[in-house]
Order: C-alpha cells, then structure tokens, then sequence
C-alpha cells in the first residue's frame, strides 16, 4: 500500500462533499466556520473545494462535481490532507468519473494524501483500497471537527494529533466515555455539551482465545452489504462490479474485518440478515478476526452480540466487540491495508507497522 505522509502545521487539507452536500446549506454556516476555526487553530489552513459548499440539491444532480473536487484536491500538490465533510449514501455515483480518469490513478498512485471520512465514504475508501493507497476510516468535519460542544471532544483531540508527523499512533487508544448522538445542531445549540457517560465494558472479546494479526478492511456495514446487494440503488452494485471495488475473497483472506452499524441503527432482524449477506460471500472463511463498533447510543446492544456469535458460527474467529468507530462517539481512526494485531488477553488493537510514509 502507497501511504500518505503526516500532517505538519501550516499544511493545506481540502474539504470535500463527496457525499452529502449538506455543508453548503444555511442551516449549516454555524457548523462551516466552527469547524473551519477549528482546523486553523491546528495549524492547517482549511481550503473549501470549489463545489463543496454548493448545498444538497445541486451536488446531488452533479456527482460529477463532487468526483472534480476530489480529482483537483490529488492535482494540487499544496494540499497536504483530504477531509471528507459528512457521509450519504450515493457516493458509488463518483465512481464513473474516478476509475475512468487515468491522470486521478496517476496521482493516487504517485501521490498519495491522507484522508479521512466514514459511513457511506467506505465506498470511497474501498476505491482507495483498490488503487493501493492507505485512507483513514475515522474523522470527518461535520461530526467531528465541528463538534458543536464547546471544544473538540477529549478523544477526538487525540485521534487527530496522530494525524500528524510526529505523533503517529501506535493502536487504538480505550476511551473512558462514550456520548450519545446530538437530536439538535441548530445555531442555538453552539456551546452546548454532549451527553456523557462512563465507558463501563470497555472493548468485550464474544469469542476467540488466540492473538491475531491481519491488515485493515472494512467499513459501514450498510454500506459494505449495499455494494453486493444494491438493495437501495440496483445500480450501485452494478458499478461496484464493474470497477472491481468491493475486495474479492482473496484479498479479504488473512485481514482484520472492521465493521459498524449506521445512525440508522438497523433492527436485529435487520443486522442478521446484513451479516448474513457477509457470510454467504464467504468472508467469515477467509478472514482473521472481527472488529466490532459499538453502536451508536449503545442501541440493540445485546442483541447485536448474540447475533454476530450465531451467524459467524466458527467459535474460533475471534471478535472483539464495543469498539470507538464508527457512528458512535468518540471514534478513533482505523487505518486501511495496515498489518495490526488484535489481542483478545488485552482486549486491544496495535498497529504493527507505520501508517506514514
């Protein structure tokens, strides 16, 4: 995997709506200068795409646009980092104008940059996967960056440091409090915390005994089954298969599969049927372990657990469970294609080598 370099002060990092135009909005210019003040006291100068801010409804006619915004963040070689603004559900529709542009492959392959999204950027990520560059399933600006509390959360501070040369992260820190999603991100809401609570059960092995080792890939599990099934667009399916996106069971072989369950926060009935769409690809074969986020206000807890138990079937894969990433909060970042050994003794995550060039 071609990997991107670190951060350092004074870098240009571009926000792109690969996804969701929702940061273009007026309802949303409170959360656009939070989070653009937020990156300048980092030391980055943030440099807003030119289609980024032109709101929903235009992006949504114009995927091409938003695929030019991301073609023009790799040609500009000032930009250091890439930070997705939020998720969605149709970024597959990039797909077209990426994998057909040879001069965007190009400059992937021969210059890669951090970046960071998640939830429906899986999509993109496994593009990047693809090409052979390590991205970053972890922050994005809208959830993370323009956290409408009073600062950054404590958990977030750490994750985006290790974005940086220098204070690369070695694992997954544990983080000793979760927080529930916000219901209001109006203008009014500007100062107000999070609801917080201890974390209590911490990172929960369901089953496996042995250490092991294998390189990150995964992502939104909606989004994961979406590119085999093209349950919600028929034609997202069709295009995943035609520009080889989703990894072949070769290439799972011997990985560490990561996955999370959206803000939707599907039923057990629906998680089940989800997992099983994995299982009958045959991914539980072939892979080395399971990484499992906790769900987003610890909704179908329990039952998500019995769940993934009974449909792996194979009592020797080991899954650690209650992880922060994801549509939880806090969430860490996850590196693709990096060599990480899950310990179920410890209950942790290391990474095993750099995730720096």
């Amino acid at each position: 995997m071609k990997k991107p370099k670190g951060l350092e002060k004074g870098d240009k990092v571009a926000v792109v709506s690969l996804s969701s135009g929702i940061l273009g909005e007026a309802f949303a210019e409170h959360q656009l200068k939070l989070g653009s003040d937020r990156l300048t006291e980092l030391g980055l100068i943030p440099v807003f795409m030119p289609h980024a801010l032109k709101g929903m409804d235009a992006l949504d006619k114009h995927p091409e646009w938003r695929a030019e915004d991301l073609k023009e963040a790799f040609r500009d070689s000032s930009i250091k980092g890439i930070i997705c603004a939020i998720g969605g559900d149709d970024t597959y529709r990039l797909l077209p104008y990426l994998m057909e542009d040879d001069e965007f492959i190009e400059n992937v392959q021969t210059s890669p940059k951090l970046f960071t999204g998640f939830s429906d950027t899986t999509v993109n990520h496994l593009m990047f996967y693809r090409l052979g560059m390590t991205s970053f399933y972890g922050p994005n600006f809208l959830n993370d960056f323009a956290e409408l509390g009073s600062e950054l959360l404590p958990y977030t501070k750490t994750i985006i440091k290790g974005f940086f040369a220098g204070h690369e992260l070695k694992g997954v820190p544990a983080s000793d409090t979760w927080y529930e999603e916000r219901t209001d991100f109006s203008k009014e809401a500007l100062g107000t915390e999070r609801v917080q609570y201890v974390e209590e059960r911490g990172a929960e092995v369901l089953q496996g005994k042995s250490s092991v080792t294998g390189k990150l890939l995964g992502g939104c599990l909606e989004s994961l089954v979406e590119c085999l099934t093209g349950e919600r667009y028929k034609e997202q399916a069709e295009m995943i298969q035609t520009y080889t996106i989703f990894p072949s069971l070769d290439e799972w072989t011997d990985t560490l599969l990561f996955i999370e369950t959206s803000e939707e926060r599907p039923t057990p009935d629906k998680f089940r049927e989800m997992l099983t769409v994995l299982k009958n690809y045959g991914l539980f074969e072939v892979i080395n372990g399971i990484l499992v986020g906790k769900p987003q206000n610890e909704v179908h807890y329990e039952e998500y657990k019995s769940i993934l138990v009974e449909i792996v079937e194979d009592k020797t894969l080991p899954i650690l469970y209650n992880l922060p990433f994801g549509h939880a909060y806090p969430r860490c970042l996850l590196p693709y294609g990096i060599e990480t050994t899950l310990d179920t003794e410890n209950k942790s995550l290391t990474f095993n080598e750099s995730y720096f060039n």
